[in-house]
């Protein structure tokens, strides 16, 4: 007897790192422009590290990329998962910022990812995947809800929507938003920050016209470093 097709997708655990053809591109929706310029919330998150974590209270430059959710092996992809756009290449993208890791330590920045996944599942694939990055578990929502973080729905689930933050000593200092395709964002995060620090405001679009283009948008000036004393 032959079953009815699922309306979840099961793929194996070796697929989550390849993005599909012909995903459907994210478009800017608005959703991130209160960000620049913003405080970080004052919220302790779990992190993959060991214990919690901080943003608001660290020194220096932190990027944050911000990603719906990494796939689970052995559970299926939420519904439709494929034409969300936006929704895949979590994987892929974690992937590609733990490739260049040693370039933002080069360039004084930590790197921390969030999402709403458990900090169970986020320890998962933290370990799965082999991140020299920690995880930053916001399964309550108390980030994403005091920053007005963008997000969708999906199966019952509230997800943020793939941005990346740069952050200097808890303020926004600047966000590429939308992030496609995910794969290239630690690439994309990478040049805004070699733009930041060369003096330039990392807010020029270098997509082609004709194509979505993801913003790069910052501070008109760097946010100075902290005075040690």
């Amino acid at each position: 007897m032959t079953r009815p097709p699922s309306k979840h997708t099961v793929i194996d655990v070796s697929s989550y790192a390849e993005l599909p053809a012909d995903l459907p591109i994210p478009i800017d929706d608005g959703g991130a422009d209160n960000l620049i310029g913003s405080a970080v919330p004052r919220l302790d998150l779990p992190a993959t590290s060991g214990g919690i974590l901080c943003v608001h209270r660290l020194p220096g430059r932190t990027v944050l990329f911000v990603y719906p959710r990494t796939g689970i092996p052995g559970q299926p992809l939420p519904t439709g998962w494929d034409a969300i756009p936006g929704a895949r290449g979590c994987t892929p993208q974690a992937c590609a910022i733990r490739d260049t890791h040693a370039d933002f330590a080069a360039l004084d920045t930590r790197v921390l990812g969030l999402s709403t996944q458990t900090p169970a599942d986020q320890l998962e694939a933290s370990q799965r995947l082999q991140l020299p990055y920690p995880l930053l578990s916001d399964s309550d929502l108390l980030m994403s809800r005091a920053w007005g973080l963008p997000t969708f729905s999906v199966d019952g689930l509230t997800l943020t929507r793939r941005i990346t933050i740069f952050i200097v000593n808890g303020i926004v200092d600047g966000i590429i938003y939308p992030v496609f395709p995910p794969d290239r964002s630690a690439e994309e995060a990478l040049v805004w920050l070699r733009d930041r620090d060369a003096g330039r405001a990392a807010v020029t679009p270098r997509a082609p016209a004709h194509k979505p283009i993801p913003q790069r948008r910052g501070l008109p000036h760097p946010i100075p470093p902290p005075i040690v004393r």
